[in-house]
């Protein structure tokens, strides 16, 4: 399988007939249907990582103030007890403090986008927690550990945003089709440029490097699935950019598609052994 990078915007995704909802409600056929699904979502936090294990999770609704159809949307997804603790153990040999848990259920940041790609909610779904205190060279890491699953027909999926600024978003908040802001346009293009041509360190040194970041993004959460996404698909690997688009003028709803490739892969000209221990970061 190959590891997806999704934005996820907002709630209201799940109910409004946008080109974004329209792309993603297509994109389960066109990947085909995995075994199960990892999933990262920008919407679950914690210092150490953490892997959903019930049998049967719950649909999260963390959201407030939308409209009241949202809190009647369910996505029945099974779990995957076995494979969650597969992955605690994977996790767990790769240097991170990986535990298992059985209470928590799919934030919006997963069941949104789920319940557009596989509607049927017939796959198994594990969820993946972030760690916003880590910089995005951890979570490429932590993707790199995830990959390992994808030869077994596991899907790996990112689920941020491309671009977040709440204080824009909530200004144009009833206008789904206002007029795009420039820097968040920006930041896309500089985004797809360095993905094109492989440059990790100034993808992962994001911060420093890419126009109006820190208004493109003021904290890092929903960026950080798409270096998990990234990770996973290995050292060598190519970046599809398969939908652009904007919501409510600054929310942009890029996704990525990530795939390994076995030869004149777009690495760039970088040392990727000093990323082989996540307590550097």
């Amino acid at each position: 399988m190959p590891s997806v990078f999704v934005s996820h915007g907002a709630p209201t995704l799940a109910l409004d007939d946008v080109p974004a909802r329209r792309f993603l409600a297509g994109l389960g056929a066109t990947l085909g249907r995995p075994r199960a699904i990892v999933m990262v979502s920008a919407h679950w936090e914690a210092d150490e990582v953490r892997v959903t294990a019930a049998e049967r999770p719950g649909t999260i609704h963390d959201f407030f103030g939308f409209p009241a159809p949202l809190y009647d949307l369910r996505y029945p997804a099974p779990g995957a007890v076995e494979l969650a603790h597969e992955l605690v153990a994977l996790l767990s040999a790769a240097g991170y403090g990986a535990e298992a848990d059985p209470a928590r259920g799919y934030d919006h940041g997963a069941w949104v986008p789920l319940s557009l790609m596989y509607p049927a909610a017939d796959v198994p779904v594990l969820q993946v927690s972030i760690n916003p205190e880590r910089p995005p060279a951890y979570h490429w890491r932590l993707g790199r550990a995830l990959g390992a699953l994808r030869a077994s027909g596991v899907l790996v999926i990112g689920s941020g945003s491309m671009t977040h600024n709440l204080q824009d978003f909530r200004r144009q908040r009833h206008d789904v089709d206002a007029p795009v802001e420039a820097y968040a346009q920006d930041f896309c293009e500089w985004f797809a440029g360095h993905l094109a041509t492989g440059d990790l360190e100034a993808l992962l040194a994001y911060r420093e490097r890419a126009p109006a970041a820190s208004r493109a993004h003021p904290s890092d959460e929903h960026l950080l699935p798409l270096y998990v996404a990234l990770g996973a698909a290995g050292v060598s690997w190519s970046a599809e950019r398969v939908h652009h688009g904007f919501m409510h003028g600054a929310i942009a709803m890029d996704c990525y598609l990530f795939q390994s490739v076995r030869a004149g892969a777009p690495t760039a000209n970088f040392n990727h052994d000093n990323l082989g221990d996540p307590h550097a970061f």
